[in-house]
């Protein structure tokens, strides 16, 4: 459904019909309509006021305090976990022990059975369920965590900008999570944290590719539909991935100093070889990101991103500098157990692995004396995948 649509049918379940509203101006007529102001999710903020005095707002559950003099040496990451499917992976991932665990978007699936209520009663049935499990609950006591969403748990599959619904998606995520107060303080739930002392510090930045984010551009119908996704690169200079209260708080976040940054995506950045949603939408944007990476004060450098069901690692230059991005996807919903076909079905020139479609999560280990830095995607057995290792 259209957000446009979305939002006339949530304000008129409301009985806020998104109409012109009447002049109160002496200098017109009483009965002239001038133009509403007020974007659909700013009327909808007195819903909102109220239904927060009635319904039970669920939470993740307390999670341990990652110390700021931390020497990171191992950290997870993980995406696409449904709320009904089985948990097992959790389990797995703690057997790695790692010191920091990083959730990275549709941390549940909250839009399955959404019927377009203003109140995103499924997203919220969504992350009660998920705090029911054991298996999340005591992984989540015992490690660190931070997150970041995509589209199915910011409320629709696809959405961004205009969801009318964002800024109640955005109070059950921040809720749930126990989001920071600098996150809470703004629009959208991107966060940054740098961790270590001198000579080993290492800072993550968790963007939010949804809050602000343009409108995409769809090929138009036809009977045949392209097999991997229906979206075109818009070069429209207006579009943005990020809004400009973002973008101007990564730059500051990359003028600090740290030896090695991990930059969070919740979709794919470097890859072209597909039409579903990524940074390839909007290549102007990405060419941005590329820009402002490169200025960046001395640092190593990785990317992690998740969205696809599938995991790989991918590869791309830029003004004389290798990017290195792991793809890890999904925890428990992966679209497949055939890696060969899956490979063979998106080529890319890109990615320097198969493109594996069964259940995964990713490692970060770091090598402070060598500065060298092993990206590892694991799969549902936390056999090893794919590897690669770099050097900063």
């Amino acid at each position: 459904m259209r957000p446009t649509l979305l939002a006339a049918t949530a304000l008129a379940a409301l009985g806020l019909a998104a109409v012109p509203l009447m002049a109160e101006d002496h200098a017109q007529r009483e009965d002239t309509p001038v133009a509403v102001s007020l974007a659909p999710d700013q009327l909808l903020a007195p819903y909102y006021a109220e239904l927060r005095k009635k319904v039970v707002m669920p939470e993740a559950g307390p999670t341990p305090a990652l110390s700021p003099a931390t020497t990171l040496t191992r950290i997870a990451f993980g995406s696409c976990n449904h709320q009904s499917a089985p948990q097992h992976m959790w389990a797995q991932i703690a057997a790695q022990n790692p010191q920091l665990f990083l959730m990275i978007g549709d941390n549940v699936y909250g839009d399955n059975g959404w019927d377009a209520d203003a109140g995103l009663e499924s997203l919220r049935r969504s992350y009660a369920l998920q705090a029911s499990h054991p298996e999340f609950s005591g992984f989540r006591a015992k490690f660190p965590m931070m997150a970041t969403w995509d589209d199915h748990d910011f409320g629709l599959n696809d959405a961004g900008g205009s969801f009318p619904m964002r800024r109640w998606g955005e109070e059950l995520f921040e809720t749930f999570w126990g989001s920071s107060d600098a996150v809470r303080s703004r629009p959208g739930v991107y966060d940054s944290t740098i961790t270590g002392l001198e000579g080993k510090r290492v800072q993550v930045i968790l963007l939010d590719t949804r809050f602000f984010r343009s409108d995409l551009k769809r090929m138009e119908w036809s009977r045949e539909r392209p097999p991997l996704g229906s979206y075109l690169p818009d070069s429209d200079p207006a579009k943005t991935m990020l809004g400009s209260e973002q973008w101007a708080w990564l730059k500051a976040e990359l003028a600090k100093p740290a030896d090695l940054r991990i930059l969070v995506s919740s979709v794919q950045v470097i890859t072209d070889a597909h039409q579903f949603e990524g940074w390839t939408n909007m290549p102007a944007e990405r060419a941005k990101l590329y820009d402002l990476l490169a200025d960046r004060e001395d640092s190593g450098l990785v990317i992690l991103s998740g969205d696809r069901h599938a995991g790989g690692i991918y590869k791309a230059e830029h003004r004389g500098e290798t990017l290195w991005e792991l793809t890890s996807s999904s925890l428990n919903l992966a679209f497949g157990n055939d890696n060969d076909r899956s490979t063979a079905r998106e080529p890319d020139p890109a990615r320097t692995t198969k493109f594996f479609s069964v259940e995964n999560y990713g490692l970060v280990d770091i090598d402070w004396k060598t500065k060298q830095l092993t990206m590892t995607l694991k799969g549902n057995d936390s056999g090893t995948l794919a590897q690669q290792a770099f050097t900063w």
